[in-house]
């Protein structure tokens, strides 16, 4: 297991270096001076901006600027912004915000996708496994933004049940509602794919023998079927863990939470460049370390999965 461990750790650097490339790429190669359009309209003295194009490698090509960005990263330097603060210390200051805001979605998705999931495929044909559908192909159909801003005015301003925006209740009060918006799409998919996944372990032979022995139908889903149907589940779930990370820039935007999803929107609107690649590279770290725990669970979840073969 340690070597598959570190194998796939191997793996992960190409794909590190890859992103953080493309993604430095598509921000510093946009037209326009990024320090002259943050003056706005007031002039800048030659000098002054010669000095912030050597400060920050902007004069540099963009093959050179990425590798300074790179050997900065190595020994953790995520970089600095166009104001000379720390991409680290922006991030200090706002990732807590969007943890509790992804791992509250994340813990969401799991918990009502797989139930989800289950009560339609125990009812297949009925009208809850209907309702289960149709429900989850409304809220896939739905963009984002407007699940937040409906959820925002109905759960929020009509009925009163959660602060409409804002972290000063603290969590889970004012995580709830913004974690159930980020989530909605991936309870629509978890649900979707335990019940396709539960259906097809229940037509297995040693299911059918299960059930023959006299085992009740609970302990048959739950001992013998339901484990192996969680393997793509879990598949899903891990790299949704990342992908809620970088999802939170819309959600956050919208209930107006100052975490590190809001300081990439402000930092797109300011074109800081700095501080978008700092993120996102972050961001990118989060993502390759979750497929990698995934794949740890499978040899839990399956026995027949050997990674150290």
């Amino acid at each position: 297991m340690g070597r598959y461990i570190a194998r796939r750790l191997l793996y992960a650097v190409p794909v590190l270096l890859a992103t953080t490339f493309l993604i430095h790429a598509m921000v510093f190669v946009l037209p326009g001076d990024p320090i002259q359009g943050l003056a706005g309209d007031r002039p800048v003295p030659a000098a002054v901006l010669a000095e912030l194009h050597r400060r920050y490698h902007l004069d540099d090509p963009l093959v050179v600027q990425y590798a300074k960005y790179l050997g900065g990263l190595l020994t953790g330097d995520l970089g600095r912004t166009f104001t000379g603060e720390p991409v680290a210390d922006t991030l200090a200051g706002r990732w807590q915000v969007t943890l509790r805001l992804g791992l509250t979605a994340w813990f969401l998705e799991t918990v009502l996708g797989v139930a989800l999931g289950v009560w339609a495929a125990l009812r297949k044909g009925r009208w809850a496994d209907n309702a289960v559908l149709a429900g989850t192909t409304l809220v896939i159909a739905v963009p984002v933004y407007i699940v937040g801003y409906l959820a925002q005015l109905l759960l929020g301003v009509k009925l009163g049940w959660f602060p409409v925006a804002g972290a000063e209740d603290g969590w889970p009060t004012a995580y709830l509602l913004p974690g159930l918006v980020l989530a909605s799409f991936g309870v629509a998919y978890v649900a979707r794919l335990t019940r396709a996944s539960l259906l097809e372990n229940l037509r297995a032979d040693h299911v059918r023998t299960a059930g023959a022995k006299g085992l009740s139908r609970r302990r048959v889903v739950v001992r013998h079927t339901l484990r192996n149907s969680l393997i793509p589940v879990v598949t899903f779930l891990g790299i949704e863990l990342g992908s809620l990370m970088a999802g939170a820039v819309v959600t956050e935007y919208v209930f107006n939470l100052p975490g590190v999803g809001q300081q990439v929107f402000q930092a797109i609107q300011l074109r800081e460049g700095p501080t978008v690649v700092g993120i996102t590279t972050a961001l990118v770290l989060v993502y390759c370390l979750a497929n990698l725990v995934v794949d740890v669970l499978y040899g839990l979840l399956d026995p027949r999965i050997r990674h150290d073969r």
